[in-house]
């Protein structure tokens, strides 16, 4: 397979791919996004139910994420590594739903909502 990133920045789910020994985490290729904003409209479109198979397959793996990562550079992952850790940065957001929330939302915050203007570059 190629590389995966589009125009937009987000990853082709039929066409993106994760390092061998994580294989069994690409049916989640539609969390590998490139920003915040896209990972908290993605958890916002999401249900209950999916952000839960997705949490409860990846965060197991996590230790396991970060050990693989860890072995390149950040300025210079290969682009699998860099679609795992896009998929670690997507796990954190879909946290806090699941671990204390139970809904995509933050409680009690109506229409409000907090823009991400500046973030890491990786």
């Amino acid at each position: 397979m190629t590389d995966t990133t589009t125009s937009k920045g987000s990853l082709n789910a039929t066409t993106a791919h994760l390092p061998a020994e994580f294989s069994d985490l690409e049916p989640f290729a539609e969390w590998i996004l490139e920003s915040q904003p896209e990972r908290y409209n993605h958890r916002l479109e999401s249900s209950m139910e999916d952000m839960r198979t997705f949490y409860d397959a990846a965060f197991p793996r996590l230790d396991a994420i970060r050990e693989y990562c860890d072995q390149y550079p950040l300025d210079d992952l290969p682009n699998e590594a860099r679609n795992l850790l896009l998929l670690a940065f997507s796990l954190v957001e879909v946290s806090s739903p699941i671990e204390r929330w139970r809904q995509a939302r933050v409680p009690d915050t109506g229409a409000a909502s907090i823009d991400c203007i500046v973030e890491p570059i990786i």
